[in-house]
């Protein structure tokens, strides 16, 4: 996949990205500087047994914030089954993203969804490639070991997971937190901390008032990221 660096929300315009109005937006907390970037945007790749409620949740709180969310369905079809029955329908394949930037991937967790993550090449690839650019990757519940610690992309970095699955991570120093941010990867825990894991990468695509904001009106308050 060809993919140049760049920074967050910041996309490279080709033949297959369609033009996004720009915004101005603020860049980091120490240096004040302002850029014209698109709409951060944010593939959630769905499988066969993903837990939905993390899967839904996080589309939903990342779409409140204005990011644009690309759901991928990484079986042959568009129509997914989740763990407990609910059907998703992806918007593509995730053969189709695979040529395509994304300033976050964040997959859901549940089984036997997260093994079926893992087995996909398509998105293995994907992670790993944004792993090495330094963009954003994100995994929740069973996900983070079953898949990202298989693969060895939570080399490094400190990370938790269901507490079922936890055992499995080589980094036991932060696995009982909810949400662990660790430069650009970030990991939660389960279908009960998946509101909290979702304004976390709010808060990374854009900022602590982007967070909050989205947080008010779901009745979150207090809310810290």
């Amino acid at each position: 996949m060809l993919c140049t660096k760049l920074p967050i929300g910041v996309r490279p315009l080709s033949a297959h990205t369609p033009f996004a109005p720009l915004r101005p937006r603020v860049l980091g907390r120490s240096r004040r500087v302002v850029a014209m970037v698109a709409d951060s945007t944010v593939l959630i790749p769905i499988a066969t047994g993903t837990e939905e409620m993390e899967a839904v949740i996080m589309i939903d709180v990342l779409r409140r914030a204005g990011a644009k969310v690309v759901v991928a369905s990484t079986e042959s079809g568009l129509v997914v089954t989740c763990s407990r029955g609910v059907k998703i329908v992806a918007d593509q394949l995730i053969a189709d993203c695979s040529s395509h930037c994304y300033d976050l991937i964040a997959c859901p967790g549940g089984m036997p969804g997260a093994e079926r993550l893992r087995d996909c090449a398509v998105l293995s690839d994907m992670v790993a490639s944004q792993r090495a650019a330094g963009r954003l990757y994100a995994a929740i519940c069973a996900t983070p070991a079953v898949f990202f610690e298989a693969k060895g992309l939570l080399e490094g970095k400190a990370a938790t997971a269901h507490p079922a699955f936890s055992g499995d991570l080589k980094d036991q120093s932060k696995v009982d937190e909810r949400v662990v941010v660790d430069g650009n990867l970030t990991t939660s825990r389960g279908p009960g901390t998946a509101f909290e894991f979702s304004l976390a990468l709010v808060k990374q695509l854009y900022d602590e008032e982007k967070a909050q904001a989205v947080a008010a009106p779901m009745v979150m308050y207090p809310f810290k990221v």
